[in-house]
């Protein structure tokens, strides 16, 4: 995990609507893109920004692929930020 490639993820407001979505369930990608008014390719594009970032985790059920929050990568980023405020 770095935490400029965290942040540049957390950045845009479809991922953020993504995960938001995520922390209430994992979802297929198809169960995903209905929420959107966005082309399967741009979301493939989030999904997969996203993923580099190790915020979400991906695994294939038969012909889905169903998408995760990856928690540990939050928590790490927490103290990452609360390191970077804390007075010294």
């Amino acid at each position: 995990m770095t935490l400029s490639r965290t942040m540049q993820a957390l950045s845009d407001p479809t991922r953020r609507k993504i995960l938001e979505m995520l922390k209430k369930k994992d979802m297929a990608a198809g169960e995903i893109g209905r929420n959107f008014n966005i082309t399967l390719p741009s979301l493939s594009h989030h999904l997969n920004a996203l993923k580099q970032a190790d915020l979400v985790t991906s695994e294939r059920q038969g012909q889905e692929i169903i998408y995760s929050l990856n928690l540990s990568v939050f928590e790490e980023v927490a103290e990452s930020l609360i390191k970077f405020f804390k007075p010294k």
